[in-house]
């Protein structure tokens, strides 16, 4: 069994086990001097009770099961673990039972009977309980357990008890809290209790911390992790604000899932650093009520002064529990949260935005103001997309450039019938054709390629290169003003369909007319022979490569035309129809997102 040593406790940190136990009640006359307690004529023995296992040991104490002969009780008994015991332990080990005692609540344990053994060890009995740790509940509770939060609600109200009685625990965490088997709730440990300044001559508790086990100056006690700031700092002077703080720990780990402090010598540091404090902020996946993550903050405050009581965060999860949620209040938070999130969308941070706006929503339903910003949000692409948005993007351009890819692949066995028409028409030389040919079967190679599988963007502007070569022999083959024309606009329609090259519209558009006009240009300076001139106001095109006829030159254009026209419409239909099927999800998704947010139309 594990357990902890701590100064200023009685020892036992572990009381909590599946079985555990504490205390409540004992007599309520002043408490004797360490060597009167030692010796204990008077005070009860351990003659009528049959002792069984040790379930549990701290530093000092340990606690073991019991039964009492006579009344036929089963009990648990706390007492200490050495046989000679110092007056400071004994001191410290009575005031643990007579605060606990004083504590008639609940949800903490009852002491029964103070006495000493038949060795001089103090002990005392309480009510043997049955059950388990928050701390282990923790591990396997789902998210939001109602059952943690409505015991969570008990355990605060013990606190507060406690509290009006002037008692701090100073030592609340899940492993210290008990949940019953037939739903009792028990905050267990009383060892580092403290009796507030401001009670203890009032309620005659001054002989509490008369005693050799009162804290000394200075020191820090408790468990890192619950404990507050100020407890860390002078454990000997903190109030009741300092339970607050365990309990807003506590809240905390139920609402997240999760330690709001590190474990280990990490939590000293974290407790006294700078922290946010908000659940929803650490575990926004776990869609945590907004009224409890606001009650967590403002339990969590740094300040003593601006925590709540333990009363106020009582009430405060009883009526999430019971579903009262004032409205007013809900709209007033639903409003401050609508703030935030349009202060965090003018610095450009919109998934805070989003978190933000969502909240107000959830607070109020019916916010125009908060709808109209969610439906912003989702439909409106931001000016910078985070790291994990630009991923997105990258993946759908990378699936939209093999589907196009395929489609292109498929539009070059026109070339063959382009070179094949080309040769009916009749050829003087088969250089430029020829150079069509074994360009067009790379290009295709190409674009099968693209297709199935993800490429490197210089492979696709090495792919448009390769087309502005191919715009250009086509030129070359049947003069600038015959068929180039049309190849070149299906080419750069085909082009422009490849996302990686629609944000450089212009420089495609500038290659591909390049590959129109530097024949053109060629033809003008004399460099190569013309395929085109103006004879008696009559437009004539010559061609160093084809044989043109009166009978074959409209079959040609006609031929030609077929062959270029339906691949621009195939090309234009598969680019149209991918922007109208993306422009169809978003007005659907749209559609769908005016039936969840509220609406001013009847």
């Amino acid at each position: 069994m594990r357990h902890v040593k701590r100064s200023g406790s009685s020892g036992d940190d572990t009381l909590g086990t599946e079985t555990g136990v504490h205390t409540v009640e004992p007599p309520r006359s002043s408490p004797a001097s360490p060597a009167s307690e030692r010796t204990g004529a008077a005070s009860a023995s351990l003659r009528h009770y049959a002792l069984g296992e040790v379930i549990g040991q701290g530093g000092m104490g340990e606690v073991a099961l019991a039964h009492h002969r006579v009344i036929g009780r089963d009990v648990a008994i706390k007492r200490l673990k050495s046989k000679h015991p110092a007056d400071d332990e004994i001191a410290r080990f009575m005031r643990e039972a007579r605060i606990q005692a004083r504590l008639d609540h609940p949800a903490i344990v009852p002491v029964h009977e103070v006495g000493h053994d038949e060795e001089g060890r103090p002990f005392f009995t309480m009510r043997r309980l049955a059950g388990v740790t928050l701390a282990k509940l923790l591990v396997t509770a789902p998210p939001l357990p109602h059952r943690l939060l409505r015991a969570f609600a008990e355990i605060s109200l013990a606190i507060d008890f406690a509290h009006s009685r002037g008692i701090i625990h100073r030592d609340l965490k899940p492993s210290n809290i008990m949940l019953g088997d037939f739903g009792e709730v028990y905050v267990i440990d009383w060892g580092l209790a403290r009796v507030a300044g401001d009670v203890t001559a009032e309620r005659g508790l001054d002989t509490l911390d008369d005693l050799g086990g009162a804290t000394g100056d200075g020191a820090m006690l408790g468990t890192p992790g619950y404990m507050s700031p100020e407890q860390m700092h002078d454990a000997a002077t903190v109030d009741r604000p300092t339970d607050v703080y365990a309990l807003g720990a506590i809240l905390f780990e139920i609402l997240a899932g999760e330690p709001l402090h590190p474990r280990g010598v990490g939590a000293v540091a974290s407790t006294l650093n700078e922290l946010d404090c908000s659940p929803t902020r650490r575990r926004p996946d776990r869609k945590i009520p907004p009224e409890l993550d606001t009650l967590c903050v403002e339990a969590l405050a740094r300040k003593p002064a601006a925590r709540p009581t333990a009363r106020i965060v009582a009430e405060a999860v009883q009526r999430y529990l019971d579903g009262d949620r004032d409205v007013a209040q809900r709209r007033a938070m639903s409003a401050d949260q609508l703030a935030l999130a349009r202060t965090a969308l003018g610095g450009d941070r919109r998934s805070d935005a989003m978190r933000a706006a969502s909240r107000a929503l959830a607070l109020d339903p019916e916010s125009a103001g908060a709808a109209e910003l969610v439906t912003s949000l989702m439909l409106q692409p931001p000016r910078e997309p985070p790291p994990e948005l630009e991923a997105e993007y990258r993946a759908d351009d990378a699936r939209n450039t093999r589907r196009h890819a395929r489609v292109s692949a498929a539009a070059f066995l026109v070339v063959p019938a382009l070179v094949a028409a080309l040769a009916w028409v009749g050829v003087r030389s088969w250089g430029v054709l020829g150079a069509i040919m074994v360009l067009a079967i790379p290009l295709m190679a190409t674009a099968w390629w693209v297709g199935r599988r993800e490429t490197r963007p210089i492979v696709l502007w090495g792919y448009a290169a390769g087309h502005v070569v191919l715009i250009a022999l086509v030129a070359r083959a049947s003069g600038p003003f015959l068929v180039a024309p049309g190849f070149a606009c299906a080419v750069m329609m085909s082009m422009m369909s490849y996302p990686v090259f629609v944000g450089r519209r212009w420089t495609m558009v500038g290659m591909m007319m390049a590959g129109w006009l530097v024949p053109m240009a060629l033809e003008t300076l004399h460099v190569v022979a013309p395929t085109w001139q103006v004879v008696d106001g009559a437009f004539v095109i010559t061609s160093q490569t084809l044989e043109f006829s009166a009978s074959a030159t409209v079959p040609l254009v006609l031929i030609m035309t077929l062959l270029t026209a339906p691949v621009a419409g195939v090309l234009a239909g598969h680019l149209f129809g991918a922007q109208q099927r993306a422009q169809r999800q978003l007005h659907a998704q749209a559609w769908h997102l005016r039936q969840l947010l509220p609406s001013d139309r009847k």
